[in-house]
């Protein structure tokens, strides 16, 4: 039967997306909860057919989070049966895993980033099976059940990001090859089941061939995401963790707890859409900033958000324009000029570690985040520095404002997502070497090492800077 005329779109618009007892690791080169009782009732019968957990997982990935070069971290992952590798966005802001497929209007081509685009073919897949409206992940997923849903209709989404770029398609379901460690830096293959969506028509970015990726992998709080899919099944805990390398490139992304290097942690923000965090100071030099009380209270965004998907970081005005003056402020001398109409760029021919004052977030329970100037600042070319800082209402499209961090900031540093006790924590860390995760089921500790994967080292990437979308539901039939 022709699947056009029996597919159920539910226009899923993901917000701000600008991503058990065994540990993940995703090599590095970036909801509000749903009906968790139907996510658990769906996977029960695997949970009590397999009765294990799994163990520490090492995925590669590769990228670089410099907005001169690649701009963004992507994993690879292997889908389907038997498995092909695709290469996927890290992204904490957002909550699904999706790739393009077969059929896709508008999916690019190539890309030049330095690796081979794929496309996921469901018919091609002995695994594979197809996610229908009146299945419990569509209505966990929406939170209701579907109106005017038959059995016979596809469950889709769509995603809007920030930037206009959008993708739309339906949801599958199919084996995911993850690589369990054995030993220190020692593997073997192992596969999962998970639920992602099947990309059918690109838009904006997502089609054009400079940034391309086969697609993105969500690594948000909600029932959708790939680790929220995971813990659903007994297999894993919400425990992950990421150490993105600006210097080598890639880096660590490991599912699991991490026992060393051990670190300062801050609880997240509850019923938020990401992963929030309560700032209550900012420095610049050791001089705090002084800011319109509650700023951080915002009806929009309640505190920080911490996300991987985003290349640089973004303040409010009442933040921003201070925090400038004062950087600003020690070179009193710089000519400024305006590249691509967001970015705030000069001449600077000296050490801008020496030059420039660091910037000081200060957290809840004492987490303190130190940002140095060759972080916030990026060299395009010779002598020619630019500010990673951003005005968030004046680069979103609708003015809203928020404070989120990105890569930017996140780069060189282990960061700490503990979802069973709901904090974040980080320390700066040498995201080249390993970091030791304890497997849940056996009690040992592994070392997970860092991995990268090629990629071009001369691309601009601008299109995924602010990849954050507005939350809304909408329902249709196509005839």
């Amino acid at each position: 039967m022709d699947l056009e005329r029996q597919v159920f779109v539910g226009l899923l618009l993901l917000s701000f997306c600008l991503p058990g007892f065994c540990n993940l690791v995703f090599e590095v080169q970036h909801k509000f909860k749903g009906r968790e009782r139907s996510l658990n009732a769906l996977k029960s019968h695997d949970v009590r057919r397999h009765g294990r957990l799994l163990s520490v997982i090492d995925l590669e990935l590769g990228g670089n989070g410099h907005p001169a070069e690649t701009g963004l971290y992507f994993a690879r992952i292997g889908l389907g049966t038997p498995p092909n590798d695709y290469h996927v966005q890290v992204d904490t802001g957002s909550d699904i895993l999706w790739v393009n497929c077969v059929g896709c209007s508008n999916c690019p081509k190539k890309s030049d980033i330095g690796i081979e685009l794929q496309l996921y073919d469901p018919k091609g897949s002995s695994s594979s099976s197809l996610i229908t409206c009146d299945q419990p992940f569509c209505s966990a997923t929406y939170d209701a059940p579907i109106p005017g849903c038959k059995p016979d209709l596809l469950c889709q989404y769509k995603v809007i990001y920030g930037d206009g770029s959008a993708t739309a398609g339906y949801f599958v379901k199919d084996h995911v090859q993850l690589q369990q460690a054995v030993g220190n830096r020692q593997t073997k293959v192992t596969n999962g089941s998970i639920i992602f969506g099947c990309g059918a028509k690109q838009s904006g970015e997502l089609g054009t061939s400079s940034e391309a990726l086969d697609g993105i992998l969500g690594f948000g709080q909600a029932n959708s995401s790939m680790i929220s899919q995971l813990a659903a099944t007994g297999k894993v805990k919400k425990i992950f963790a990421h150490c993105l390398d600006s210097i080598s490139g890639g880096g660590i992304f490991a599912i699991g707890e991490v026992v060393e290097p051990k670190m300062k942690t801050s609880p997240v923000v509850p019923n938020q859409a990401h992963y929030n965090l309560v700032l209550n100071r900012v420095k610049v030099g050791g001089t705090a900033l002084d800011l319109p009380l509650g700023i951080f209270e915002t009806v929009y965004r309640r505190g920080v958000i911490i996300d991987s998907g985003t290349t640089l970081a973004y303040l409010p005005e009442s933040i921003y324009l201070p925090l400038m003056e004062k950087i600003l402020g020690a070179q009193p001398g710089l000519k400024l000029h305006t590249i691509d109409d967001q970015f705030t760029c000069f001449l600077y021919d000296g050490n801008v570690d020496d030059g420039f004052p660091t910037v000081t977030f200060e957290f809840e329970e004492a987490l303190i985040l130190v940002v140095y100037p060759h972080e916030y600042l990026f060299q395009i070319r010779d002598d020619v520095w630019c500010v990673g800082w951003q005005d968030s209402g004046a680069q979103s499209k609708d003015g809203k404002e928020v404070t989120l961090l990105g890569d930017l900031v996140l780069q060189n540093k282990l960061v700490y997502y503990n979802l069973e006790n709901q904090t974040i924590g980080w320390v700066e860390y040498n995201c080249s070497s390993g970091i030791k995760l304890k497997d849940g089921k056996s009690g040992e500790i592994y070392t997970v090492g860092a991995h990268k994967l090629s990629s071009a080292e001369s691309l601009v990437v601008v299109g995924r800077l602010l990849p954050w979308c507005l939350l809304a539901f909408t329902f249709f039939f196509i005839q």
